[in-house]
């Protein structure tokens, strides 16, 4: 049984009379496990799909089953129940709390669980410590690099031990070396287990990937192992 499985996916904007489509007839199964790139020009539909397979986004057609669970007629309280648990972000911004330390960022998604504050405390530990920076749990991130930030919302995404990870443009902030870096560390969580789903304009990036979707105008135009 596929972790993903898209059916006939449609996904429709509305905005008065105005109708915008940003994803047309979408089929996609991605198995647990599995390191997806996707990528597309601008408008393509990238992060509309991955918004959808994040429980962010509600599909206008079609269906979704995630692990099994029919997505389509859960309730928010449900979809927010899945986001805190079963998957995380990353994305190019960082969407790091200003004015927090790096160790405060990485543990709002135990907090969110009830987890206890000593408990809390190892698991943030050993999530900064996986990505190279337990040394900057103290530091606020308005005082760190943006390589920093990125293994800071890494950190943030992978404490919670869920198991798929959707990155939007995880390496768009950063120069090439840095990104370089971020992508070895997602390497690494492939290798660990973690379902990774990326999304990138530098097929360098894409290439990190055992799988390549691509689309255009809101369909899949391609679907290779690479």
């Amino acid at each position: 049984m596929p972790m993903i499985e898209l059916k006939d996916v449609c996904k429709e904007y509305h905005s008065g009379d105005i109708v915008t489509t940003a994803l047309t007839h979408i089929d996609l199964c991605v198995d647990k496990g599995e390191f997806v790139s996707i990528m597309g020009a601008s408008g393509s539909g990238k992060s509309t799909m991955l918004n959808i397979i994040g429980c962010m986004d509600k599909l206008t057609s079609g269906t979704y089953h995630l692990n099994g669970n029919n997505i389509n007629n859960m309730s928010n309280r449900e979809l927010s129940k899945i986001r805190g648990k079963d998957i995380a972000f990353v994305f190019q911004s960082f969407a790091l709390m200003s004015g927090y330390t790096v160790f405060e960022n990485a543990e709002i998604p135990l907090i969110a669980q009830g987890i206890s504050r000593t408990k809390r405390k190892k698991m943030v530990m050993s999530a900064l410590d996986a990505v190279g920076i337990a040394d900057l749990a103290p530091k606020l991130t308005s005082h760190i690099s943006g390589g920093q930030k990125q293994r800071t919302a890494i950190a943030r995404a992978i404490v919670s031990g869920a198991d798929m990870i959707l990155a939007d443009e995880p390496t768009g902030a950063l120069d090439s070396k840095t990104g370089a870096e971020i992508m070895s560390i997602f390497s690494e969580l492939h290798k660990q287990g973690k379902t990774i789903l990326l999304i990138t304009h530098d097929r360098t990036v894409a290439d990190y990937a055992k799988r390549l979707i691509t689309l255009k105008d809101g369909r899949i135009l391609s679907d290779e192992k690479i």
